[in-house]
């Protein structure tokens, strides 16, 4: 591959100008728990590479007509898992687009093996505090709602960072401008395709 082959999946061409890098081919799927900015980061990632965005866990609530929330007070978390895999494996299926996934589908086997087979995990880690200060912004985390949200956060982390870690490509998520981990993220997806492709 030649230099100027290597800029076009990069944020800046040779001169270091801006300019919008091309789609990859395959779907990306951002993971992460609660609050690490999956579907803040996925959108801005979707409008830069000129790509659809995903939610999964809008993709579900429209499936069962009825809110996550809903879905885990009435079927349990169980069932809730059952149809977010049936539904990733759906859109993994369709054109590439950046999917948003909710913190507990990577750690499905069978939905890590697809996002493995099809497209390009982005594990979005964020520390403690970071996460903490994010979901207290919003009311509609049913896993957070069961005792204290910092142990269930800091519990989260023991159970799922080990999977997490299993992701194509890992970008720290802090509390700073979105469009600086964005950056990180364009980065980082910019230098696992030149790595696929060499």
């Amino acid at each position: 591959m030649t230099e100027s082959e290597q800029t076009t999946d990069d944020n800046s061409g040779q001169d270091g100008s801006p300019h919008v890098p091309t789609a990859p081919k395959k779907t990306i799927v951002m993971v992460g728990l609660m609050g690490a900015g999956k579907t803040s980061i996925g959108r801005r990632l979707a409008a830069r590479l000129g790509l659809p965005f995903v939610d999964a866990d809008d993709e579900i609530e429209a499936a069962a007509g009825s809110s996550i929330e809903d879905i885990f007070d009435r079927l349990g978390e169980a069932n809730f898992r059952d149809g977010e895999r049936r539904v990733i494996a759906r859109l993994l299926d369709g054109p590439p687009i950046v999917l948003a996934t909710g913190g507990g589908a990577f750690m499905d086997a069978e939905t890590r093996g697809r996002i493995a087979a099809t497209g390009i995990s982005v594990w979005l880690r964020a520390d403690i505090d970071t996460l903490l200060r994010r979901t207290s912004r919003r009311n509609d985390r049913p896993l957070l709602k069961s005792g204290d949200p910092r142990e269930i956060l800091v519990r989260l982390m023991k159970q799922r960072h080990p999977i997490y870690q299993l992701a194509d490509i890992v970008v720290d998520s802090f509390d700073a401008p979105a469009e600086e981990t964005l950056r990180h993220v364009l980065d980082a997806v910019a230098a696992y395709r030149f790595a696929e492709a060499t």
